[in-house]
């Protein structure tokens, strides 16, 4: 049996929105989904009985950090990823390769894998396909990305095209290093760049695979939005409908709605933790900066109306804004559970409109109101 499978429920009538569940061996959960990020075997700041009480079915952790530190050895001897961050539900572990080619002038790409400086040590690591594949074997995710090369934006047809191909080359080698597994699901990475052409090549070559699902790779490195959007509509068209979806590294309410309208059934980003970190907390209007003078004497809560730990409790405004100025961790969780739950609740909502076909005014009536690039004061 396979170990990832995916249940589509119900396609949405006016637009490309769909509702589904994915099944792992650690649970099931509905989509479209947002991933809280755990990129070091943790979510900054939360547990991982606040993440089950936010509702969380899925986290999201990261080869390349877990690979540096604290090693594969340490994780297997401990049990593998979920025993080691005492977590039951289902794990995805990114590949690495986005961390990778981020170090700019400290990696090294050839066929063979990318050669690298630890960003902690200095000292000189390997990831290939092979490396990466074992590593994520060992952490025992559920559901494991291939080792892709991200192109940057921007980049010429020539280089986008060379790195496309060799993501597929990439991924043929990680299916190989994998197998047949009844534990865990290798998902393929679209890439292409900003290159229809190249998207469409990508798309078929890596949907010939016949993987338990897809993501796509590659966007929101830069490009404008309206960039995106069009590739990411352009490319969704060429993933089966029976498979899930993922967009990788978004997180923002106003492209979680864009990406579900276009189909995506999954998403993750650090966006919801590390922006609380530095004060900001997220409504459905827009983004609340705690450090800001007028919230000095608002005792409000964060959101009327939200039920996470800090709202529900009565924790206000300016109490935070207080914690914030303080440098008081409480301050920090107290937002990164709101931001969590902010996101749980909108992707629910999300679901509940796709299920009633009301989509379309569900994402009409949030975006009325939405500030995406603004800052309440």
């Amino acid at each position: 049996m396979a170990a990832i499978s995916y249940e589509l429920v119900h396609e949405d009538r006016n637009s490309g929105a769909r509702t589904g569940v994915i099944h792992t061996p650690h649970g099931s959960f509905p989509t479209p989904i947002f991933m809280p990020v755990g990129t070091q075997a943790t979510v900054k700041g939360v547990s991982p009985d606040e993440l089950k009480d936010l509702g969380a079915g899925i986290v999201l952790s990261n080869t390349y950090h877990l690979f540096l530190r604290p090693g594969m050895d340490l994780v297997r001897e401990a049990g593998g990823l979920h025993a080691f961050m005492h977590w039951d539900r289902a794990i995805l572990t990114d590949s690495g390769g986005f961390q990778v080619f981020s170090l700019g002038d400290l990696r090294e790409i050839t066929e063979e894998g990318v050669t690298f400086r630890s960003h902690i040590d200095g000292s000189k690591k390997f990831l290939s396909p092979e490396v990466s594949m074992e590593v994520q074997k060992c952490l025992g995710a559920d559901i494991v990305m291939a080792f892709d090369e991200c192109v940057p934006y921007p980049a010429d047809f020539a280089y986008a095209k060379a790195s496309t191909e060799r993501t597929i080359r990439w991924l043929e080698r990680c299916k190989s290093v994998l197998g047949k597994s009844d534990r865990q699901g290798l998902f393929g990475i679209v890439q292409g760049g900003m290159y229809k052409e190249l998207r469409a090549w990508s798309a078929k070559k890596t949907t010939s695979l016949d993987l338990p699902g897809y993501a796509i790779g590659g966007l929101s490195v830069g490009e404008p939005k309206e960039l995106m959007y069009e590739m990411l509509a352009y490319t969704t068209d060429y993933l089966p409908k029976q498979k899930p979806r993922y967009l990788m590294g978004v997180g923002t309410p106003d492209c979680l709605v864009e990406g579900v309208a276009r189909g995506i059934d999954m998403f993750d980003c650090v966006f919801p933790t590390r922006v609380a970190r530095n004060g900001m907390a997220m409504t459905h209007t827009g983004r609340l900066v705690m450090k800001n003078a007028v919230f000095t004497h608002d005792h409000h809560v964060l959101e009327e109306g939200c039920s996470c730990y800090a709202c529900r409790n009565g924790y206000t405004r300016a109490y935070i804004r207080h914690l914030i100025r303080a440098g008081e961790i409480f301050g920090l969780r107290l937002l990164s559970l709101h931001n969590l739950w902010f996101l749980q609740v909108f992707m629910r909502r999300m679901r509940e409109a796709i299920l009633a076909d009301s989509f379309v005014s569900f994402c009409k009536e949030f975006m009325r109101g939405y500030q995406p690039h603004g800052q309440i004061n």
